[in-house]
């Protein structure tokens, strides 16, 4: 027997998280088309929350591990095809032997210089759409969301 599918849309409600998300998920697929266009053909978006991860001096690999909000194999895999096209290295970390360092390449480098230009370049584009004074309000705003995440005490979970 087949059952019908209520055909009557629900409505759901247009709240601030799904529009965040939204305007993530844009600016990252433009983010990444610019990137590709400008020659680095091996970014991806998987790619780039690595590399958010990563400071412009390096990081121990460990480090990078506990940051990252992915798999230790995960970062492995990024990692390994990072150093094959040539964006990072790994080096053997001096103060322990068993840890490794991982560091920019002139093309990693080169990849961020271009990556920190075609970012104001969409926002040059974000205040020709919605003005500047718009878009200074809401930097501020986002600013104060993050501001107040860092300055809000952590809760202990509910007992159930």
């Amino acid at each position: 027997m087949v059952k019908e599918l209520d055909e009557k849309a629900v409505t759901l409600p247009d709240h601030v998280g799904w529009r965040l998300w939204q305007a993530s998920r844009a600016w990252q697929t433009e983010f990444v088309a610019a990137m590709r266009a400008a020659g680095h053909g091996w970014f991806s978006e998987a790619r780039a929350g690595l590399l958010g991860h990563i400071p412009r001096n390096g990081t121990r690999q460990s480090a990078l591990i506990e940051r990252a909000a992915i798999s230790k194999q995960a970062i492995q895999q990024l990692l390994d095809g990072l150093e094959a096209e040539g964006v990072l290295e790994r080096l053997p970390d001096p103060r322990d032997g068993r840890g490794k360092l991982v560091r920019y390449t002139r093309k990693g480098l080169d990849a961020l210089q271009d990556g920190d230009r075609i970012k104001l370049e969409i926002e040059r584009g974000y205040i020709a759409r919605i003005g500047r004074e718009r878009f200074a309000a809401l930097m501020d705003a986002l600013r104060s969301l993050d501001a107040g995440l860092a300055d809000a005490p952590e809760q202990a979970p509910e007992s159930k």
